[in-house]
Parts: structure tokens; C-alpha cells; sequence
């Protein structure tokens, strides 16, 4: 069940129309990092294949049902008026739950079952919009989280209200906020509701991740404790697994070396790699059952529009790690970041050997002094795919593949309602919904992209973390950690 009185419940809806000042189609068949979310693959000098790569890091992971709960509104733009459907999308989280979600991101179409990760504000819209704490505001104040809709009327001072009045009003209020959108909800109590919540809303701050690990990869030395890497959760514990590869001898342990099975927010875990190990690589896996907190972000692994948590059931979150040692030489650990603020990705990457690493990342050479880390921002336009690889010595490459997805506005330059999807040439209405039969089965008008067949063709192997991504291989044996 759907918990209405939760400061935890948390969900999102999603919305399609075309976006200001946006020239170029949008390229959604690019593997996407969520929230950053970003794909790193590592190849060594024999030019081997990636071992397969962690899951989603960084908390839920959810495929969208569709727009379920949702009324009549209208869009007014450059002197046109698009009738759209309004209200909350339905999400089943990945390992057991449910979420409601509402839409942050009303240019941009839905794509059917499309894979949502949960996403730190800064790395989507949110980062750069004034009015993100409102938006939060209106989602613990409103429908579901507030359920008695008899109180809700009373309280906004509308009538009656229905579940799908309600959803519509809460919408068409948050896409005020979220898109700067001109939009009214059809039905009477329910624009009476929009500008209810529009005017009361104050800046609330954003929820804690479900479940996070800071940073996502860690190296250092054989023989030593390689870490920490920091719990953040809302959970009240989260179960730790070990890596996979027993035979390695690495163990998880404390800060005093001490075996862990478990951990709570806040906890620091730590890589203890055996003395005269080989070098290589492992990771570990932290794991609960939670409600996700309302207000938390999901961005689409494909491109699709980004929604916000409006309610959670009990769901499973997950989040990995990975740590790099070698006896010596440079030991790197690379990470990568969108940075909305900044319009590009960040690749960090440090050095916890005794060895300057030198690297190259867009076209220019870099050096990370023993002990020293690095961030380098690569710039990316907007909306654009981007491939970014870091190489080094002895073979040593990760690439960070994905697409900028920062902004959104409710008022576009162009005079129709349209939007255009990379590799599809087929022109799509804006809607607020997805392709999805939801109430009512009626969903002809919110003209969802078909180009799913085009993604999920592209391989979606995603590591998500509070920010960071990383891919990694792990060495076999007798291989240097530069290689």
C-alpha cells in the first residue's frame, strides 16, 4: 500500500512537449546515465572485454506502468492551446515495489516501460531551478500523499475533489514550478487546487537518498584497507554483501578491520586486501527495504521525462561499490558526474598510488600526483550524446557514455506543440502521459514515443551513485593495475 501519511512515500509523473531554445532532435536512443547516469567501460592493455558491470548504484530502479490516475488541462503556447492529460504515473520498483510518480519534465515524451534509476536533484532540472523546494512542497501537501480528499477540498477551499481531479490539480501546479509552464486543469476544482498549492508552497529542502555510497570507487594499496566508502540511507539498516569473488580473500570490514554484514546511514565500509594479493579489482553490494522518501528524482536510463516521487510503497534499494589495489605503481579510480550547473560531465579520478598517472580525457593530458585526485569538467551541449574516455598507460580506458538531460521549460520558440525523438522521424504530439493505458484506457492524445524498440536495443548498463558512476574490470590474475 501506498503510504499517504509517510514523510517517506515518494513518486513522479512524467509529461511530453518540445523545450526552448532547443534546435537539435532529442538523441534518445544513447545509453543514458541516470542522474546522472553514466556507463564507464574499462578495457585493459589486452584489449579483453569489460567483466559485467555493477547494477544501478544509487537507490531505486523502476520501470514506468504508465500514466494511471489523471484528468483533462491544457497547455497555452505560442498562441495555441494543446489539451493534455494531467496526473500520477504508476512505477514497479526493480526487486519488489510500487511508486507514484509525477511529471518534472513536460517537453519531453515518455518512452513505454521505460527504466528509471533514482537521481540526485543537481543532476537533473532541479539543480538549476529557484522553485525545486516548492515542488517538494506541493507533493507533501497535496495528493496522495495527502489521501483524505475531503480535507484537501477543505483545506484549498475547492469543492469537491476526485482521485483524478486531485492528481490533475497537483500537476498542473507542479509543472508551474517545474516548467514555467502557462497550464490549467480542465476541470474547475481542480485549477482551483493548482493555484491553491501554487500559492502556498515555500521552499522545502531535498530528501535524503534511499540508499547511496560516497565515493562509488576506491583504491589503494595491497595489504592495507582500501576505503572508506560511506553508507548514506534513510533505512534504518542495510545488509552488506561481500564481493563475489571469495577466493580473492578481500573482506568487508570496519575502520578497526572488523568483518561487517551490515551497516546504517552514516556507517564507513572498507576493502581489507590480503598482503601480496594480485592485482585486481572487487566490489561490494549494500542492500534494503525502505519507502523512498517523496521528492526524490527519477531520471530515465533512455530518454524519457523526468518524473518525481509523489508516493512509495515498501521497496528494495540497492547501491555498489568498487575498489582498485595493486603492490605499486599508480593505483587510479575514475568516477564521472553530470554537472547541470556547469553544462558537462565531470570525470574525477584520483590516485592512491605511489606513482604520478598520467591520462588523457577531450583531447588534452592530465597528471594525478600520488595521493592527489582530479576533476575535469568536459563540456556538452545540451541534450547532446556524449562519449567521454579517459585512457592512461598500458591500455587503460574508461568511457562515460550518456546524454544531458538539465533543463526544461514550460515555453518553447517554436509555434506548434511538437516534439522530435533522435532516429525516429516521426513528429510527436506533447502530452503529459504515456502511451500506457491508464484510467479509462484512454491515453490517444499523450502520443508517447514508439521508439522503444530503438533503445532497448542499446545496451543499458548503468552504475548510479548519489551523483557518480563507474564502471570497472576486474584484473585477472598476474595483471599490473595500470593495465
Amino acid at each position: 500500500m501506498f503510504s499517504a501519511s509517510s514523510a517517506t512515500a515518494s513518486s513522479s509523473a512524467t509529461t511530453a512537449h518540445p523545450r526552448r531554445s532547443r534546435g537539435m532532435a532529442r538523441l534518445a536512443a544513447s545509453v543514458v546515465a541516470s542522474g546522472l547516469v553514466m556507463a564507464g567501460v574499462l578495457t585493459g592493455a589486452s584489449g579483453a572485454a569489460a567483466d559485467e558491470a555493477p547494477p544501478h548504484q544509487g537507490g531505486a530502479t523502476a520501470t514506468l506502468d504508465g500514466l494511471k490516475t489523471y484528468d483533462d488541462a491544457v497547455i497555452h503556447t505560442g498562441g495555441e492551446d494543446q489539451k493534455v492529460s494531467a496526473g500520477l504515473f504508476e512505477m514497479t520498483v526493480d526487486g519488489g515495489g510500487k511508486f507514484k510518480t509525477y511529471c518534472i519534465d513536460i517537453h519531453n515524451p515518455t518512452q513505454d516501460q521505460a527504466k528509471y534509476l533514482e537521481t540526485p536533484w543537481d543532476q537533473t532540472s532541479l539543480g538549476t531551478n529557484k522553485n525545486a523546494g516548492k515542488i517538494r512542497w506541493i507533493l507533501e501537501h497535496s495528493y496522495p500523499k495527502i489521501d483524505d480528499l475531503q480535507a484537501l477540498a477543505k483545506a484549498a477551499g475547492t469543492g469537491a475533489l476526485t482521485e483524478r481531479t486531485a492528481a490533475a490539480g497537483t500537476q498542473v501546479a507542479i509543472w508551474r514550478y517545474s516548467d514555467d509552464a502557462d497550464v490549467t486543469a480542465s476541470d474547475p476544482q481542480a485549477e482551483k487546487l493548482a493555484d491553491w498549492l501554487k500559492d502556498k508552497a515555500v521552499d522545502a529542502a531535498e530528501p535524503q537518498a534511499s540508499l547511496a555510497l560516497d565515493p562509488v570507487a576506491v583504491s589503494g594499496h595491497s595489504g592495507r584497507r582500501v576505503g572508506p566508502v560511506t553508507v548514506h540511507t534513510n533505512a534504518g539498516q542495510v545488509s552488506v554483501a561481500p564481493p563475489a569473488d571469495s577466493a580473492s580473500g578481500v573482506r568487508i570490514t570496519d575502520e578497526k578491520g572488523k568483518a561487517v554484514t551490515t551497516a546504517v546511514n552514516g556507517s564507513q565500509l572498507w576493502f581489507d586486501i590480503p598482503a601480496g594479493a594480485a592485482d585486481g579489482s572487487a566490489s561490494l553490494t549494500v542492500q534494503a527495504t525502505t519507502s523512498v522518501p517523496v521528492g526524490r528524482a527519477f531520471a530515465g536510463a533512455t530518454k524519457s521525462q523526468t518524473q518525481i516521487l509523489a508516493g512509495s510503497s515498501e521497496s528494495t534499494v540497492s547501491a555498489s561499490a568498487t575498489a582498485t589495489w595493486a603492490g605499486k605503481g599508480a593505483i587510479p579510480a575514475v568516477t564521472a558526474k553530470k554537472n547541470c550547473a556547469k553544462g558537462g560531465v565531470d570525470v574525477t579520478t584520483s590516485n592512491k598510488g605511489d606513482e604520478p598517472f598520467t591520462y588523457e580525457l577531450a583531447g588534452a593530458e592530465h597528471t594525478v600526483a600520488p595521493g592527489k585526485s582530479d576533476t575535469v569538467t568536459v563540456p556538452v551541449a545540451e541534450d547532446q550524446a556524449y562519449d567521454v574516455t579517459v585512457t592512461g598507460p598500458a591500455g587503460f580506458t574508461r568511457t562515460f557514455k550518456g546524454v544531458l538531460d538539465c533543463l526544461t521549460t514550460g515555453k518553447s520558440t517554436d509555434s506548434g506543440l511538437t516534439t522530435q525523438t533522435a532516429e525516429q522521424p516521426t513528429t510527436l504530439t506533447a502530452t503529459a502521459g504515456g502511451s500506457t493505458a491508464g484510467a479509462g484506457g484512454n491515453l490517444a492524445e499523450t502520443g508517447s514515443s514508439n521508439a522503444t524498440p530503438v533503445i532497448a536495443g542499446t545496451a543499458i548498463a548503468l552504475v548510479v551513485i548519489g551523483g557518480g558512476a563507474v564502471f570497472f574490470l576486474r584484473r585477472r590474475k598476474g595483471q599490473s593495475a595500470s593495465e
